[in-house]
């Protein structure tokens, strides 16, 4: 039996995941109250027919006894219940602009929570201890539904294959740092395009600003060392039993150096046989 509940952030796109989940196999159930889990579980394991896939969908809908869940999960480990937790989330601009798009109301808006951004707060609070015990993360905050839909799909295909994937991600340090990172490396060290006139408006998608910021030794000596580690720990993080990797690059914009970093990272090691995914946070943001 292999059970995935799948949480996070109202507006993060679980209603996606859901939908990817059931195209790849899964026997999927939406807004499951916690309180119901542990019965759930012990009708899936007591009868021999039912599907052996199963994504359940709990999260903050189920008003006052979301409360619960983390109560849920103890007893679940306590009772040695295997099941996988995935947590999507978003940053909270993109929350707030995807609910005044669609025009509906948070889940935990109410009398007492009347604005969109008290709602959000309480639900982060809410979900911070669920977030942390999280075994696969996807923030979808720069993906569009359809990108949702084929992230999660292509995170538990390669879970299926037992196959690490790596998510590149650069981003400017002046705009926050990655928070969802499993590794962080700092390129502010390495020389700036920026400062070159024809380069500044380009960014590390272009060959000219790559072929820039690899031109110096101390750039190449860098991700040298970027990848020695990552060489080295990449199969520690799988004999632990983890299948996705999120490695943000952060230089000062997110424009140049970081996007360079990221690129060349992603195709050295899908050119090493690795799922490799690569994303720019911040790279149009101005």
């Amino acid at each position: 039996m292999e059970l995935l509940i799948v949480t996070g952030m109202s507006g993060a796109g679980k209603s996606k995941a859901i939908v990817a989940l059931e195209d790849i196999g899964y026997y999927c159930i939406d807004n499951l109250p916690p309180n119901f889990l542990l019965n759930f579980t012990d009708f899936m394991r007591s009868d021999e027919g039912f599907a052996r896939k199963v994504a359940i969908t709990i999260d903050s809908r189920s008003k006052d006894m979301f409360l619960s869940m983390a109560n849920v999960l103890d007893e679940m480990d306590a009772r040695k219940i295997e099941y996988s937790l995935l947590f999507l989330d978003a940053e909270d601009g993109v929350l707030l602009h995807r609910y005044k798009e669609t025009r509906r109301m948070h889940p935990l808006m109410s009398e007492e929570v009347k604005h969109l951004q008290e709602a959000i707060n309480l639900e982060r609070t809410i979900l911070n201890p669920i977030k942390d015990r999280a075994d696969y993360y996807i923030n979808t905050s720069l993906y569009d539904a359809q990108k949702i839909k084929s992230q999660v799909i292509e995170v538990f295909t390669n879970v299926e294959d037992g196959k690490m994937l790596i998510n590149f991600t650069s981003f400017g340090f002046k705009k926050g740092i990655l928070t969802d990172a499993d590794l962080v490396f700092d390129v502010r060290c390495l020389p700036n395009p920026f400062y070159i006139e024809e380069l500044k408006p380009l960014t590390g998608k272009d060959e000219k600003v790559r072929e820039y910021v690899m031109g110096f030794e101390e750039s190449r000596e860098l991700f040298k060392r970027i990848v020695d580690l990552m060489d080295y720990s990449i199969p520690l993080y799988k004999k632990e039993g983890k299948l996705q990797l999120v490695v943000g690059l952060g230089c000062t914009g997110g424009q140049h150096r970081s996007a360079t970093f990221a690129i060349l990272l992603q195709r050295y090691f899908e050119d090493k046989g690795y799922k490799c995914t690569v994303s720019h946070r911040d790279i149009s943001k101005k």
